[in-house]
Order: C-alpha cells, then sequence, then structure tokens
C-alpha cells in the first residue's frame, strides 16, 4: 500500500492530506511533513485523515507526538473526516477526546480562528 501526505495551505490553516496505512515503516513521512511546517512557523495544522486506511501503533504514536510537537510550538493540531476504523482506534485508546474531531472541512478551518 502507498502512503502519502500532500500540504495545501487554506487560509492561516496547513491542511494536511493522509493517505494509505501509517505504519511504522510510514510514520517518517508525517513527522518530516510536521516538523517542515513547524520550521516554516506554520502551526495551524489540520490532519484530513479521510484517506488513512490503516494505523497501527507506530501510527497512534506519531499522531501523539504530532499533536506534542505542534502545541510545543504553541500551535493547534486538528483531525479531519476520520474514517470508521481510525475513529474506533482512538476510541479505544482514549485519543478521541484528545484531539479536536471535525466532520466538515469548513468547520474545522473555521475552529482555528
Amino acid at each position: 500500500m502507498n502512503f502519502s501526505v500532500k500540504i495545501h495551505q487554506r487560509e492561516q490553516v496547513a491542511l494536511v492530506e493522509v493517505v494509505g496505512h501509517l505504519t511504522i515503516f510510514e510514520v517518517g513521512a508525517l513527522r518530516d511533513a510536521i516538523q517542515s511546517l513547524l520550521k516554516h512557523k506554520r502551526k495551524n495544522i489540520l490532519l484530513n485523515l479521510s484517506g488513512l486506511q490503516y494505523l497501527d501503533s507506530s501510527g497512534i504514536g506519531e499522531l501523539v507526538s504530532a499533536y506534542t510537537a505542534v502545541k510545543n510550538q504553541s500551535g493547534d493540531l486538528k483531525l479531519l473526516h476520520l474514517t470508521k476504523k481510525v475513529r474506533d482506534l482512538l476510541q479505544i485508546t482514549k485519543l478521541y477526546t484528545v484531539f479536536d474531531v471535525f466532520t466538515d472541512e469548513n468547520t474545522a478551518l473555521r475552529s482555528f480562528i
């Protein structure tokens, strides 16, 4: 399965589209994308996970690491369009209560203001 991270700028928010399987083999790509955004002072990050088909413990750990890194830079990292599998995993691990999760992109973008 291919994995990709694509970044688009929407107003003051970096919209990051995550597609494929986020496992121990792919977490570096997401980490690099988040670190690059933070390096360029882009601290409002919305992860669109509609294309994320699978997430293992390393992927969950990377989402938490990304969230922590962004918060440590006084930014916000929020999630958009969780698939059922990803939502279920985040609920089981109680991380669903940590992240701000949205089902509508416009509502998510407005939440950064």
